[in-house]
């Protein structure tokens, strides 16, 4: 069998870990950011030994065959080390067959998916998941493109306006800042947290997963 065929079903092996008693999704290799601060950009696709490389995008019914067994999980939660908005298709098609089931949807992102496809998606959002965790990382534009590094110009109010919209399509929503980067002010991101009436969490420097 080739090197590549054998890496790729190894990848596949991983649309679906479980950590904290979650279920994480990992539908799409693509972001949006590059940040900085990511293990991707540092060599490494491993979350908690995990390895979180894909060499394509999943389709739906490969996610839910990889999720297996679901009854004891708290939440399902897409994540990975992609931005899952960039694959939404398979991410509401996924999370509507999940939430008919009953389970609780948690979708990690960067917030940009607005800017990136160019329409309001909170509505189509709004539908399926419950709860929504937007890495804000910093306080002002020029720290968050310095650490960032967004594709897109507008991306820092993007954000902040996407995690508006989501609260107002009545999803729990939390910005995340991480305390530790150089510039970044915890307080001044909870206090733009508090003026966008969503939740706010401070995450730790190099802790992932």
């Amino acid at each position: 069998m080739p090197v590549s065929t054998r890496r790729q079903r190894q990848h596949e092996e991983h649309l679906a870990y479980r950590l904290h008693g979650c279920c994480y999704l990992n539908i799409t290799y693509h972001c949006t950011l590059r940040c900085a601060f990511c293990p991707k950009f540092n060599g490494s696709w491993e979350v908690q030994n995990i390895d979180l490389l894909l060499t394509r995008e999943p389709q739906a019914d490969e996610v839910l065959a990889a999720i297996g067994d679901s009854r004891n999980d708290r939440e399902i939660v897409f994540c990975g080390l992609g931005e899952p908005t960039l694959n939404l298709p398979v991410l509401l098609d996924v999370a509507r067959t999940l939430k008919a089931q009953g389970k609780r949807i948690r979708l990690n992102t960067d917030g940009l998916a607005n800017l990136v496809h160019g329409r309001d998606v909170t509505p189509e959002l709004a539908e399926v998941v419950d709860a929504v965790s937007i890495s804000m990382n910093a306080q002002d534009e020029v720290t968050y493109v310095r650490h960032c590094r967004p594709k897109q110009a507008g991306a820092f109010q993007a954000m902040q306006d996407f995690a508006r919209r989501a609260g107002e399509q009545g999803m729990a929503v939390t910005l995340t800042a991480i305390d530790g980067l150089d510039g970044v002010d915890i307080a001044a991101c909870e206090r733009i947290a508090g003026r966008l009436d969503v939740g706010f969490r401070r995450r730790v420097l190099d802790v992932v997963g």
